[in-house]
This record gives structure tokens, C-alpha cells and sequence, in this order.
């Protein structure tokens, strides 16, 4: 089906109809190939097929200059990290991401320095691998990490995915600036302590006294049997 899909199929345009039905229900004029024969075909057609897909693909729809890495027909292994993670690691490489040297259009003309460390502009690179304030994450977390270029281990190693997960994790790389809002100050009410109560008038305190009082109960005598057993 692949093969009648990506390369038998447009060569039909000037037939009636393609015979796809049970090859015992024909005629045997013309007769089918062997099982094997077609299969081996569909396999030997596969390749081809996905390389004129990814020629189209490239002459059609280029990656813009930006994108250095390879295209594929196939997911990437990131993306069995989870959703979240799997979208952090894909904004960034798209340049879509919440870094501050990608910005939206809401804020085109935003500083595209660091917000951390404020030393270099906060690229892809920067923030996994050279951002000072995240030193200590990256000691921790990404030890022999040295590249995120399209040809870089990271992209095939599943240890070192993991590891680029527990980093983004430990320092909120490209977590949306809206995930963890800052609380509003608390009221001064709360903060500083209470003016005194200043007493009612012809009161001697600021609160009236309590006075204790006692209560009673008149119990039956000959009910205390009863009662105790209850109790008991």
C-alpha cells in the first residue's frame, strides 16, 4: 500500500480504476505478480519514496535559515520525554521559545540579555550551557555536555536527554514567565502589628472581664446504676 501510495498510484491518473480488490477475484488476464515479488518491492520502495518526500519537503517548504537541524520523517527521540519537556526543548530549537533572544510580537523591542546573569544574550546555547547564575544545575546535571548542534550526542542519547530534562527542570529554563506569578503583597494590616483598642467609654479595660461561672446538674440517686453501667 505504501508503494501504490507514494509512486504506483500517480501513474494510474490515466486509467479508469485501480484494481485493488482480491487477486483471486480477477481474471488471469494480466496476472499479479507473486506475494513475495510485491512485498519485496513495497520494501525496496520505501526509501525511495521517503527520499522523495524529504527532497519535496526541502524544496518546497525550506527550514528557515535559523533551523539548523536535520529534517526527518521520523519523531524525534525528545519527544518521549513528556509533553511539557518535550515542548521547552522543541520551542527553543524552533526559536519560539519564552528565551528572551526570542521574542514575541507583543514585545518586539525587549532586552535580549540574559535576565539571570545579564552577561550575553539569552540564545539556546547560552541558557543550557554558558548562563553563570545556572552553573552550579549545570555542574550538577549536565556533566560532558558540550554541544546542542544539530550533530551533537544530545539528540540520539537517551542519558543525556534525561539529563537536559532534570536541568530544564532544577533551573525553569523557558517555563512560561506566567507559571509561577509573584504573589501581591500582603496588606499592612497583616504586616504591622494592631494599633491598641482604646477603651469604651466608662470602661476601665480596653475588653470587658469575663466572670467565671458554675453550673450543676440534679441527678436521680437511684439512677447512678444505670449511669454507670452507660459510662461503662
Amino acid at each position: 500500500m505504501d508503494a501504490m501510495a507514494y509512486l504506483t498510484l500517480p501513474l494510474l491518473g490515466n486509467l479508469s480504476f485501480a484494481p485493488l480488490i482480491n487477486s483471486s477475484l480477477l481474471p488471469d488476464r494480466p496476472p499479479l505478480p507473486p506475494d513475495r515479488v510485491m512485498k519485496a518491492a513495497n520494501s525496496s520502495l520505501k526509501p525511495k519514496a521517503r527520499l522523495l518526500m524529504l527532497q519535496a519537503w526541502r524544496r518546497d517548504h525550506p527550514p528557515l535559515p535559523y533551523y539548523p537541524f536535520h529534517l526527518s520523517l521520523a519523531p524525534h527521540p525528545f519527544i518521549g520525554l513528556g509533553k511539557f519537556i518535550a515542548g521547552r526543548i522543541h520551542q527553543k530549537m524552533a526559536q519560539k521559545s519564552c528565551l528572551a533572544t526570542h521574542p514575541s510580537w507583543a514585545s518586539p523591542d525587549a532586552s535580549r540579555l540574559c535576565p539571570l546573569c545579564g552577561e550575553e544574550q539569552e540564545t539556546f546555547s547560552h541558557a543550557v550551557l554558558h548562563c553563570l547564575a545556572k552553573a552550579a544545575a549545570r555542574t550538577r546535571h549536565l556533566q560532558g555536555l558540550l554541544s546542542l548542534g544539530p550533530d551533537a550526542p544530545l539528540w540520539s542519547s537517551v542519558s543525556f536527554l534525561s539529563c537536559l530534562t532534570a536541568y530544564i527542570k532544577a533551573t525553569a529554563t523557558n517555563y512560561p514567565p506566567d507559571m509561577f506569578p509573584s504573589l501581591p503583597p500582603s496588606p499592612a494590616s497583616m504586616v504591622f502589628p494592631s494599633p491598641p483598642v482604646s477603651p469604651l467609654p466608662g470602661a476601665s479595660s480596653p475588653l470587658p472581664r469575663l466572670t467565671p461561672f458554675r453550673f450543676s446538674i440534679a441527678v436521680d440517686l437511684r439512677l447512678l446504676p444505670f449511669i454507670g453501667e452507660l459510662v461503662v
